[in-house]
C-alpha cells in the first residue's frame, strides 16, 4: 500500500506548492457544532438532494425560496403531522417540483427526522455521533430508513450538511485505488465502499485530518489537473 505521504505530495506539486493546495481545502464543521444545527436544516438538505437528482441543479437553486416556503421553513414538526391529503396538494403547488414520487419522499423523510430526534434529542445529534471511521455504515441507514437517500444523493447530503465524509467522484476513487485498495471504479457494493472506508481510515490514522481534506487532496492528486484559480471559480458558483 502507498501512503498519503506520497498522494499529498502529488497533490501539492500538481497544484503549484502547498500553499495553493492549503487554499482549496474547505472549513469543516466539529462534531460539536454540527450537532446544534437545527433540524430543519438536515430535513432541507435531504429535499434538495433529492430533488436535484436527475433534474437540473441550477433550476432547483433557484427554485430553492419557494421551496423553503412551501415546506414552511422545512419545520420538521409541522411536516410530520400534516395528513396524507396535505401531501398530496403539493402536487398542485407550483413552488416545488411537482412530482408524486419526490414529494412522497419529504413526507417519509419529515417523519424519520422527527422519529430520530425523539430518540436521540436531534436528528443533528444522531447525524453528529456517528463515527467518520463508518460512513457507509450510517450511509446504509440512511438508505434503508430515509427515502431516496442511497448512492450519491446520500453523499451529496452528508456533505453539505457539514458532516466530515469523503466522496466517490472519479478522481478521488482513482487515487484509492492508485494506493493500492482493491475497489471498482465507481463503488456501490459492500465491498466496494469497505474498500474504500478502509482507505481513509489508514489515511486518518496516518495523517490526523479530516476525512473531508483527505477526500479532496486525493482528488487533486490524479487526473485532469485544473488549475487553483478556475477551482476556486467553480466553488464559488
Amino acid at each position: 500500500m502507498r501512503q498519503f505521504k506520497d498522494i499529498y505530495n502529488m497533490a501539492v506539486q500538481r497544484k503549484g506548492g502547498e500553499e495553493n493546495l492549503l487554499s482549496l481545502m474547505p472549513y469543516v464543521m466539529s462534531n460539536e457544532l454540527l450537532a446544534k444545527k437545527g433540524d430543519d436544516r438536515f430535513l432541507a438538505m435531504m429535499c434538495k438532494a433529492i430533488n436535484q437528482a436527475g433534474f437540473n441543479w441550477t433550476v432547483i437553486e433557484n427554485k430553492w425560496p419557494q421551496f423553503e416556503e412551501a415546506f414552511h421553513g422545512f419545520d420538521v414538526k409541522r411536516l410530520a403531522y400534516k395528513s396524507p391529503e396535505d401531501w398530496e396538494a403539493y402536487v398542485q403547488d407550483k413552488r416545488v417540483v411537482r412530482n408524486w414520487t419526490k414529494i412522497k419522499s419529504m413526507m417519509h423523510n419529515a417523519n424519520f427526522v422527527n422519529y430520530m430526534a425523539q430518540e436521540h434529542g436531534s436528528f443533528a445529534q444522531f447525524i453528529a455521533n456517528w463515527p467518520e471511521s463508518d460512513q457507509i455504515g450510517l450511509m446504509a441507514y440512511l438508505k434503508k430508513h430515509g427515502s431516496r437517500l442511497g448512492g450519491n444523493t446520500s453523499f451529496w447530503f452528508l456533505r453539505h450538511v457539514g458532516k466530515d465524509c469523503f466522496t466517490t467522484t472519479h478522481d478521488t476513487i482513482q487515487a484509492v485505488k492508485w494506493a493500492g485498495y482493491e475497489t471498482n471504479d465507481h463503488p456501490t457494493s459492500k465491498r466496494d465502499l469497505t474498500q474504500v472506508q478502509r482507505a481513509f481510515n489508514d489515511w486518518y490514522e496516518e495523517t490526523g485530518l479530516p476525512y473531508t481534506h483527505l477526500s479532496k487532496i486525493a482528488a487533486y492528486s490524479i487526473g485532469e489537473n485544473y488549475a487553483v484559480s478556475e477551482i476556486r471559480k467553480r466553488s464559488n458558483q
